[in-house]
């Protein structure tokens, strides 16, 4: 039952600190301007509210209120749920929040976002708010056929793959990060399906000769980067990122804070014993906080133009040299070099082995052959010959020689049914 009612003002009282009523020229209360009233809701709970400055007024508002409130509780209408109160925010109020709690804790392990995935979220987000043209949270209701159609429409602008992933990406979590809190009554975009995100260009590792051509003819300050890019696996930003005091004197490495490792997990990366010590000679007299390496910003573009000078081709049938290559020849050498699965994926900071070996750790084509013509000398060999030089095959040799059979010179067995065979007389 709703029933209708007035407030009056108050004040605080210097002399006691308590609250007392404001009193007119009359020394009457002062009532509000608008009216309230009290309702009793669908779970039994009474509930106060304010209504108009006209009571009658007021007393209808009540009284539709109380209406609503006993259909649900008879069952006439559902229930109200936690989203019917955020579904009429502004998108960019909600996408906000969103954005501040991923720089607080949206990062792996409860940790922030880096800035540039903070940055991208957020440019992301605002082409989603355009191109859908949403102003509401509720406009993300039933909005799958229409991200569906603006992707279609962005992958015929001959956008990759990766891209488009993206882009989906970022709107799939913020509709996911509002389900989550009870913003939206049911995730949107649930349904979607992901885009085929197989690199259109495979990335290759340089070869070791490769590598000591390209160290030949770069720049000082790009020779140290290469060299240290080649022998510890850093990625670019982290290489950005570095600082003088990242020097781990005791184990003669560097450091790689968490807040810039990808993983977000602090480590120590080993370094030889004489690069460790022209980075300290260079590093002498510079701020604890200056970078120690300088990196620069294109940083592809800087190393096809010392490729060009080396003369290694940036394009081959195995694939295309880029910084990241870097990353993928210190791999590869780990490899070549005998280091164990477990001791690559560690150096490498990766989370399993599978991506250590099957993403970063390369083959080469002439290895490969190498390896072959190995099982089949070692095949060879236990039949008498190489795969150099093949003479008579020494199986059944004689016993084929005594009965009249003779083998060429060059394959590797007779056909079964040149040899001519006898019952035993048993």
């Amino acid at each position: 039952m709703a029933y209708v009612f007035r407030t009056f003002k108050s004040k605080t009282d210097p002399a006691t600190g308590k609250r007392v009523p404001i009193l007119d020229s009359k020394n009457r209360k002062v009532p509000h301007d608008q009216w309230r009233f009290q309702i009793t809701d669908h779970t039994g709970n009474r509930r106060i509210m304010t209504g108009h400055a006209s009571r009658s007024e007021t007393e209808k508002l009540a009284a539709s209120i109380q209406q609503k409130e006993d259909d649900i509780r008879r069952g006439y209408r559902p229930a109200p749920t936690s989203a019917d109160q955020h579904t009429t925010r502004p998108i960019t109020e909600v996408m906000g929040e969103y954005l501040q709690w991923g720089n607080s804790q949206g990062g792996l392990r409860g940790g922030p976002w880096s800035k540039g995935h903070y940055d991208h979220r957020q440019v992301q987000l605002e082409w989603w708010t355009q191109k859908l043209g949403l102003t509401l949270l509720k406009d993300l209701d039933g909005g799958l056929p229409r991200v569906e159609a603006a992707l279609r429409d962005f992958q015929g602008q001959g956008r990759t793959g990766k891209t488009l992933s993206n882009h989906a990406d970022s709107l799939r979590s913020f509709c996911r990060w509002c389900f989550d809190r009870g913003y939206l009554e049911d995730d949107p975009l649930k349904r979607m399906q992901g885009f085929d995100t197989a690199p259109m260009t495979q990335r290759r590792a340089l070869t070791l000769e490769e590598a000591q051509r390209l160290l030949a003819v770069a720049s000082p300050e790009a020779r140290i980067v290469y060299q240290v890019a080649l022998t510890t696996g850093l990625r670019r930003g982290e290489l950005m990122q570095l600082k003088v005091s990242d020097f781990n004197h005791d184990t003669g490495g560097l450091n790689v804070r968490r807040e810039i490792s990808k993983n977000r997990l602090p480590s120590m990366q080993p370094l030889p014993q004489d690069l460790f010590e022209a980075l300290k000679e260079s590093a002498q007299g510079k701020d604890p906080d200056a970078p120690m390496l300088w990196v620069p910003t294109h940083t592809t573009d800087s190393l096809r133009k010392d490729l060009e000078k080396a003369g290694i081709k940036e394009w081959t049938p195995e694939g295309c040299l880029v910084f990241h290559s870097l990353r993928y020849s210190y791999i590869t050498f780990l490899d070549q070099a005998g280091g164990t699965a477990k001791e690559q994926q560690t150096l490498a900071r990766h989370s399993t082995p599978t991506l250590t070996m099957n993403r970063y750790a390369k083959t080469r084509q002439g290895r490969l052959s190498e390896l072959v013509e190995q099982v089949g000398d070692s095949i060879n060999a236990a039949l008498g010959y190489t795969t150099t030089a093949q003479p008579k095959i020494a199986v059944m040799g004689k016993a084929m020689e005594s009965r009249g059979l003779m083998v060429e010179d060059r394959g590797f067995e007779p056909p079964t049914y040149a040899l001519r065979t006898h019952r035993s007389p048993n």
